[in-house]
């Protein structure tokens, strides 16, 4: 399936936006663009919803006919079970997460002992879990993680942009991943010469524009076979005031989900 992360709404409900967007109107603009799937990540007001707010959120995803996957950073056991009940509540099957935190940076050892503690509990929710590729892992300590706890359970989101600047080449990233993803981020990036050309920019571009080999990424992964959700994304810069921002990133956003609804 195809949808939305609210990565690919960061502006219009960010602190910038002079009224952000709630959850139930990015849910109406994924329905309304043909979208799937809404993955909420990285979004903190989540953890305070009681259950009331839980279930009211997933019978609207639920009249949309959309999908939600939840989306958070780190691996302590306590956060990842706060995760896990949010994810059963809203009868999500995948949650994505990243090792570090701003406060816990856990070896590879110390990462996969813990994880050896949550998944389990994961798999008899029938809870996926995935770890997001990125700069501040190498892609082979991810993938020592994800070996080392051994689970269907736990995978890899696919995110091949996000470990460039660890000098990673996007398709060593999709290469030696591509048997362990769960989940795609499909964004695209290029660089671009600062003023000067004194060194580069590396940002987002609309997709197709940029670097992101998607053909390639495809092929290797496999993600219509293996039921694994594709979910839209977006670097976008900040362009000055919100109401161009805004636009672009809603521009962007369509142009996207639209360029992988004609690929099916």
């Amino acid at each position: 399936m195809y949808g939305l992360s609210t990565y690919a709404f960061f502006w219009r409900i960010s602190d910038r936006a002079p009224r952000p967007l709630t959850l139930d109107e990015m849910l109406a603009e994924t329905h309304e663009l043909g979208g799937e799937v809404l993955q909420i990540c990285d979004y903190a007001p989540i953890e305070t919803y009681d259950d009331e707010q839980l279930d009211a959120l997933r019978a609207t995803a639920a009249g949309h006919g959309i999908a939600l996957e939840l989306g958070t950073r780190g691996v302590r056991t306590e956060h990842l079970a706060t995760y896990l009940r949010i994810a059963r509540r809203l009868g999500v099957t995948l949650v994505r997460s990243m090792l570090n935190t701003a406060g816990h940076r856990p070896t590879v050892a110390e990462a996969t002992a813990l994880l050896r503690e949550t998944v389990p509990a994961y798999a008899a929710a029938g809870v996926t879990l995935g770890l997001e590729t990125y700069e501040q892992v190498s892609t082979d300590d991810l993938l020592s993680v994800v070996r080392g706890v051994d689970s269907p359970y736990l995978g890899v989101v696919l995110d091949p942009g996000n470990s460039v600047a660890r000098l990673e080449r996007p398709v060593d990233v999709v290469d030696a991943t591509a048997s362990h993803v769960v989940n795609i981020h499909v964004k695209d990036f290029s660089f671009s010469r600062r003023d000067g050309w004194v060194g580069f920019t590396f940002a987002g571009c609309p997709l197709g524009e940029g670097l992101l080999d998607y053909g390639d990424m495809i092929r290797k992964v496999g993600p219509d076979e293996r039921g694994i959700n594709q979910i839209v994304e977006h670097w976008l810069p900040w362009q000055g005031d919100f109401e161009e921002t805004a636009r672009l990133e809603d521009q962007w956003t369509r142009h996207s989900i639209n360029t992988l609804l004609r690929s099916k």
